[in-house]
């Protein structure tokens, strides 16, 4: 999921200094905000990371975090994409939703307490309209190698993951509620 480009552009420079914090990104707090920072940003990519909190709400007996709640991870981590596009574009966040996923593939029966996961987005699709869809992996390790590669990183999950972004979000979920 990485992209060589020919010379630099804006993705590549804006954020040399390092990333905002997810805090605000994200219009996520407390315990649902499950992302800790930004990786890398591209045009088209984002990763993010987290920890798993042995003792969060989600947690099993062992500490772990259930495979399901992956599909948040990539949801937060495609809001954070959007958000670090957007303030390019001196423009605020706004609201989107996580239509559905596609085929989301784990590999793991759940993310082990205090494991590292890296959260990789990439987008793949983006209509006039606000509907796009990202690839998504989810990785334990070290993440990708600088050359881009997966060297020292284990797949756990991955998926095509939808979502939508409507010109009026107040308006939308109004409509949603009363259809």
């Amino acid at each position: 999921m990485t992209r060589s480009d020919e010379g630099a552009s804006i993705f590549d420079t804006a954020y040399a200094d390092g990333f905002p914090s997810v805090d605000t990104l994200l219009p996520h707090r407390g315990t649902m905000k499950l992302l800790e920072q930004v990786e890398s940003f591209s045009e088209l990519t984002l990763m993010a990371s987290t920890q798993v909190d042995g003792t969060a709400w989600y947690a099993d007996a062992e500490g772990a975090m259930p495979v399901w709640i992956g599909l948040e991870l990539m949801a937060q981590a495609i809001a954070a994409h959007v958000a670090l596009r957007l303030r390019l574009e001196h423009r605020p966040a706004q609201p989107g939703v996580l239509l559905g996923a596609r085929r989301y593939d784990v590999f793991t029966q759940a993310f082990a307490c205090d494991a590292r996961l890296y959260i990789d987005v990439c987008e793949t699709i983006k209509v006039d309209g606000g509907h796009g869809a990202y690839d998504c992996e989810i990785r334990s390790g070290s993440g990708r190698a600088d050359d881009g590669s997966d060297s020292g990183s284990t797949r756990l999950a991955r998926a095509v993951v939808k979502v939508y972004q409507p010109d009026n979000f107040q308006q939308f979920i109004k409509g949603s509620v009363h259809s």
